[in-house]
């Protein structure tokens, strides 16, 4: 899947990756994750609490840890973006697949 060109992220995604479900998703119709992602690369970590966002904010700044973005789809989908600490790879994910 071609993912449209985002405009001014805050890190590198890497190469882009997603799980078997999310993909399946993607397929039916039933998610669209560029906006999903497009937030992440933007540092806006979705639905993590406030302990989670302030360890995000220090990672982006250290380079010294992974990236995590949870984003409430619906009552029961959530869509998990992490990045590697490297930033060589980001993988969406739902929460079962991790």
């Amino acid at each position: 899947m071609a993912l449209a060109v985002l405009s001014q992220p805050r890190f590198q995604a890497g190469q882009l990756v997603m799980t078997a479900g999310v993909n399946d998703l993607v397929q039916r119709g039933a998610l669209d994750p560029v906006p999903y992602l497009r937030r992440h690369l933007a540092g806006d970590w979705g639905d993590l609490c406030d302990d989670d966002k302030r360890q995000n904010d220090a990672a982006l700044k250290s380079g010294e840890d992974r990236l995590f973005s949870s984003y409430q789809l619906a009552p029961d989908l959530k869509l998990w973006i992490i990045t590697e600490w490297d930033r060589s790879v980001t993988t969406l994910l739902l929460p079962s697949e991790y």
